[in-house]
């Protein structure tokens, strides 16, 4: 194939990629190409037969795949190129991709990039976790391909490693399979998940959560048979009889194009450092979704792509440089925040909220920003700040921040 020139390539057909593509198709001159490396886009709701997606982007309530074909429709509506089977394998300049598919090797050259390359679950050999190498060891998206799509079977009994809102959903898949959920295990005082699944969620299980506990061995040859879990406070050890053992969550940014590109990232979150218009520090090109930071809904996610439409039709229009931005830091317990960039003319970030991931639990969290010495806001939330999942807070807080000073820095008041 010859090489090709598009107003926009978008890297990654999910929610965040093909929503963006939606945006953009019928506002910028020109194609708007989306390179999926899969089959199909849709990304991982694809795999997840289970209702729950669409609520806040679409207003909707319907099943992961559902969601996936009604995303893909839309793009496709609005004129957007989705082409599927496609890596993009590198860089051969500025806003220039190499591609490599069934149908040749070839160079898109954009006038804007949007990186949409989603996140991935940490698989067992990443946690460090020993024990034999047995059989019925999954990642969530690897049991939900053999069940949603393969049909196979996957075991009988199953322990969940992790206890977030992805696990829960790792149980309704194990349920259609036939399997039950013998227990999960959460390092954290209680699931992460959102009181509205993790309760009802309970009555899915066969077995308890083991809250402030990790697991430390798998046992089996040729197929999971036990697994040690051991709690963090008193080193007490229970042994849990499984044939499955599916370790979800701790997420991780698909960052590796990023990095290549050269672009900054962030050392918290693993992702491309960005501004409230979701700019990287490349001119011309964003950053969208749980690329980003891992890792939001995926209805978020969408509303990432939505957001990222506006800064694209302005720096295909102006071809200007984003101005001087300043840093936003964080101290503990935040783990990181996101976007991590205020600057003079980059607006209010995606839904109005500055993103942060916590390590302790607060049940009425108020935060304070300042920025030289000087309070630039305090606020305070209704909802609560809770390990395991995205905490919101109001833009407001870093809104008013100099884009000449100093890094500005969020704590709990």
């Amino acid at each position: 194939m010859s090489d090709q020139h598009v107003a926009v390539a978008i890297v990654g057909g999910g929610p965040s990629g093909l929503t963006a593509a939606a945006a953009l198709a019928g506002q910028v001159d020109g194609e708007v190409l989306v390179i999926e490396r899969e089959a199909e886009t849709g990304g991982i709701p694809r795999h997840s037969d289970h209702p729950g997606y669409g609520m806040r982007d679409l207003k909707r309530f319907i099943s992961g795949p559902a969601y996936a074909r009604r995303l893909t429709a839309m793009a496709q509506d609005a004129g957007a190129l989705l082409e599927t089977e496609a890596m993009v394998t590198g860089w051969a300049g500025n806003r220039a991709l190499r591609i490599t598919s069934p149908r040749g090797v070839r160079t898109v050259t954009a006038d804007a990039v949007v990186l949409a390359t989603g996140a991935r679950e940490r698989p067992r050999p990443a946690r460090l976790v020993p024990g034999d190498r047995a059989d019925g060891v999954y990642t969530t998206g690897q049991l939900q391909n053999l069940v949603h799509i393969h049909h196979a079977d996957v075991g009988r009994r199953a322990l969940i490693v992790g206890a977030e809102l992805v696990s829960w959903s790792a149980v309704l898949t194990l349920r259609e399979a036939g399997c039950a959920t013998v227990g999960m295990v959460s390092a954290y005082p209680q699931s992460e998940a959102y009181a509205a699944f993790r309760l009802p969620g309970r009555f899915l299980l066969d077995g308890p959560v083991y809250t402030r506990s990790r697991i430390v061995d798998i046992k089996g040859k040729g197929r999971v048979r036990s697994a040690v879990v051991e709690h963090l406070d008193t080193g007490e050890r229970t042994t849990v009889d499984c044939d499955t053992v599916v370790f979800t969550g701790d997420w991780i940014p698909d960052h590796e194009l990023a990095r290549t590109g050269g672009l900054a990232m962030d050392a918290a979150t693993r992702g491309p450092v960005v501004d409230a218009a979701l700019r990287t520090s490349s001119p011309g090109v964003f950053a969208v979704g749980n690329l980003l930071h891992p890792v939001d809904t995926a209805d978020g996610a969408a509303l990432d792509g939505r957001h990222v439409a506006g800064a694209v039709s302005r720096w295909l229009t102006t071809r200007v440089q984003p101005p001087k931005a300043v840093r936003i830091r964080t101290d503990g317990p935040f783990r990181w925040v996101a976007p991590q960039l205020v600057s003079s003319e980059g607006g209010a970030a995606a839904r109005g909220d500055l993103l942060f991931w916590v390590d302790e639990y607060r049940r009425l969290p108020k935060l304070r920003a300042v920025q030289d010495g000087r309070t630039l806001a305090v606020e305070r939330t209704p909802w609560p700040a809770a390990p395991g999942r995205v905490y919101r807070a109001p833009w407001s807080l870093v809104a008013d921040a100099d884009p000449a000073g100093g890094d500005v820095t969020v704590s709990f008041a």
